[in-house]
């Protein structure tokens, strides 16, 4: 086995692992270190995939970002048990999908592997870089949708801060 490959199946392993012990974790600030761990074997696997502008925007955003957010929301919300005697039907739905959802990947994967050629095949004018192609797509190709996604953030952040600032 090649090395990569070996590499790979270490940091797929780990944040599989952090992942069950986000939701098993009773503490809530242990499970958002558990978060943090995940995002940075994720972002472990987009370096091995040679998309390093993708994995510095998941350890900027995912990890530095939303897990801040999560924490602050830990920190200023009382946590109670809102679900009561609902929980057992929500643990069985979710184990239900959980399932579904790994029978289907292994049924994927037992039906061979996938056609990437298409998938990994680089036209000639992208080859100048990864983050020149991610900066000539979002400008070029993509800039109304770009500019849509900032107006909507900046709408519901100010709209987070009057929501917050009403209640003192």
């Amino acid at each position: 086995m090649e090395a990569p490959a070996v590499i790979f199946y270490v940091l797929a392993s780990i944040a599989l692992l952090a992942a069950v012990m986000v939701i098993w974790s009773r503490n809530v600030v242990h499970s958002a270190i558990y978060l943090v761990l995940t995002f940075l074997c994720v972002a472990a696997v987009y370096v091995l995939l040679r998309a390093e502008f993708v994995a510095a925007v998941q350890v900027l955003v995912y990890a530095g970002g939303i897990v801040v957010l999560f924490l602050f929301v830990i920190m200023l919300v009382s946590l109670q048990d809102t679900l009561g005697p609902r929980i057992r039907l929500h643990a069985t739905v979710s184990g239900i999908l959980g399932a579904t959802v790994v029978g289907l990947i292994l049924y994927v994967y037992s039906r061979g592997p996938l056609a990437t050629e298409r998938l990994l095949s680089v036209p000639p004018e992208d080859s100048a870089g990864n983050l020149q192609s991610i900066g000539q797509a979002l400008y070029r190709d993509f800039v109304l949708p770009f500019e849509i996604a900032s107006i909507l953030l900046l709408v519901a952040m100010i709209g987070a801060i009057v929501l917050a600032h009403q209640k003192h």
